[in-house]
Parts: C-alpha cells; sequence; structure tokens
C-alpha cells in the first residue's frame, strides 16, 4: 500500500499519522460494554477523526486494531490495545500477569457466578470471621487447579460456552485446568462483602475464585464487582486512556510512553503461558 493511502483512499495528514500508529497501549474499559464494543468505539472515534469513511464492516479492514485480553462485559479496568503491528504483540498480553481488585458477596450463588446472573443458591454466612477468609486465601495462591465458568469466553466448536448457554443448550463444564496466583489478599471485609486483590496469570477466572471461596467456607458466593487494575506492565492509575483521551495525538504519545514500559518489562518474558495452544480467549 502507498504511502496516505488506505484501501485505495487518498489520506490527509491525520488519517496518515493514524495508519501510522504501532505498538501497544491502553484503555480503560467501563462496566456495561463488551470489550468488543469498546475497541469498535475506539476505532470508530479514531477513523472519523481521520476523516476517513468507512461502510459497514470495510472498517475491519481499513485500521488494524485488536485487545490482549476480554473483560466481562459487568468489569472494568484495563484493556490492552494493540494497533498496527502491535496486534502481533497482544498473546503476550494474554498470557502474562494481571491484577484485579474483586467485591464477593457471600450467602448467594448465581448460575454466572457474578451479579449479572440468576440465582442458584442462598446459604448462611453469619458463622464465618475475617481471619477464616484470610486462611481460606492460603489454599487459592500459587499454582493451583480451576475450573473455568460456564459462562465464559472459552469456545466448544467454535462457540463461546456464553452463547451457548444462553441459547439453553446443555453445556460440560470444561476440566479444571492449572492456573498461578502471584498473590492474593483481603483488603475489606463487611460481612456479606469482601474485597480482594489478586494478582495471576493467563487464562485464571476471578469469578470462579470467588466462588470456590465460598464453597471452601461451607457457604456460597458470587462476584459482584471486579476492575482489572493491571495488565502486564500496563495501570489503570497510570496508562489507561480513558474515553475523552481516545484522539490521534493522545494515543501516538501513549504508544511512545509504552514502548519504554514493554522494553523495561522482564516479567512478560517469563510468564509464557500456562495453556500452550489456548487461542486468545481470556482471563475475565
Amino acid at each position: 500500500m502507498a504511502a496516505g493511502e488506505a484501501g485505495g483512499m487518498v489520506l490527509g495528514k491525520s488519517a496518515d499519522k493514524l495508519f501510522s500508529l504501532s505498538g501497544l497501549f491502553a484503555v480503560y474499559k467501563p462496566k456495561g460494554p463488551t470489550s468488543a464494543a469498546v475497541l469498535n468505539l475506539l476505532k470508530e472515534r479514531l477513523l472519523a477523526e481521520a476523516g476517513v469513511q468507512t461502510n459497514g464492516n470495510k472498517r475491519n479492514q481499513v485500521l488494524k486494531i485488536g485487545h490482549g485480553g476480554t473483560l466481562d462485559s459487568a468489569a472494568a479496568g484495563v484493556l490492552v490495545v494493540g494497533i498496527g503491528k502491535g496486534t502481533k504483540m497482544l498473546s503476550t498480553m494474554l498470557t502474562g500477569s494481571k491484577k484485579y481488585t474483586a467485591i464477593g458477596l457471600l450467602g448467594r450463588a448465581t448460575d454466572t457466578l457474578d451479579a449479572t446472573g440468576k440465582v442458584t443458591e442462598e446459604k448462611p454466612y453469619d458463622q464465618i470471621t475475617k481471619g477464616d477468609l484470610e486462611n481460606v486465601l492460603r489454599k487459592f495462591t500459587g499454582d493451583i487447579m480451576q475450573v473455568p465458568p460456564l459462562y465464559s469466553a472459552l469456545k466448544k466448536d467454535g462457540e463461546r460456552l456464553s452463547t451457548l448457554m444462553k441459547r439453553g443448550e446443555a453445556v460440560e463444564a470444561k476440566p479444571a485446568r492449572p492456573v498461578k496466583v502471584y498473590s492474593l489478599s483481603l483488603q475489606q471485609f463487611q460481612p456479606p462483602l469482601f474485597t480482594l486483590d489478586v494478582e495471576c496469570g493467563g487464562g485464571f477466572y476471578v469469578r470462579s475464585l470467588v466462588s470456590d471461596i465460598g464453597k471452601e467456607l461451607s457457604t456460597c458466593a458470587m462476584m459482584q464487582e471486579l476492575t482489572r487494575t493491571k495488565q502486564g506492565p500496563f495501570t489503570l492509575e497510570e496508562h489507561a486512556l480513558y474515553e475523552d483521551k481516545w484522539t490521534i495525538d493522545e494515543i501516538a504519545r501513549s504508544l511512545q510512553r509504552c514502548t519504554s514500559l514493554l522494553s523495561g518489562e522482564p516479567a512478560h518474558k517469563k510468564l509464557k503461558t500456562e495453556h500452550p495452544g489456548e487461542t486468545a480467549v481470556s482471563c475475565e
């Protein structure tokens, strides 16, 4: 493709700049939309600013952009985005470490393991103390086995399990698989709510962790809220661009900052996938 052209279109300066962008940066994903919807909105904003006309799905061929790990609709936080050649670096983000703050609710279970699902069970929780919770967390730290939730982005015959579940199809639970929890701590305990900080490797589901903690405490639990505070070297506080900063110039600046960030981050080299051969399905 000749410089200054995209799909046969002659472009202006801002479009030239947009199509020259390459690398990884982070955006803030709010609670509500899917990760894909946030990415599409970002893409539309950038193409509109560049004055590039798009017809339906052709925009997907015009601007190369992708994200490095799905966040559930109900979750908020850091979403790492690859643009241009940066899309090839996204697999590193999927398998690297991530940090979350999760609010769990004791005494209630749902079919999705979070607040979006139907209540499937309610149990007393009054007997549980802060000490009980802290003791249980030790069992979920290090290399552990975890059964992924049925409502998830994992796939069966090319379709997401969550899509099959919503259609009412029978879905078997995936077998437990090895996952890594680097750190897990209790930040707050105000029954029935408890707040956890967790740092984990790829393929880990915080919803499953909260549910498993409930079972271990002889009650049940579901995840009330989830925020991803860090993914690889990208933190929510320092690097995530909010919607008002989704401009070509802001992203160009962010890409410059993030390039040095990636070169100075040896950890993501070490944290190779715990699930080789798994497609880009994500942590929560």
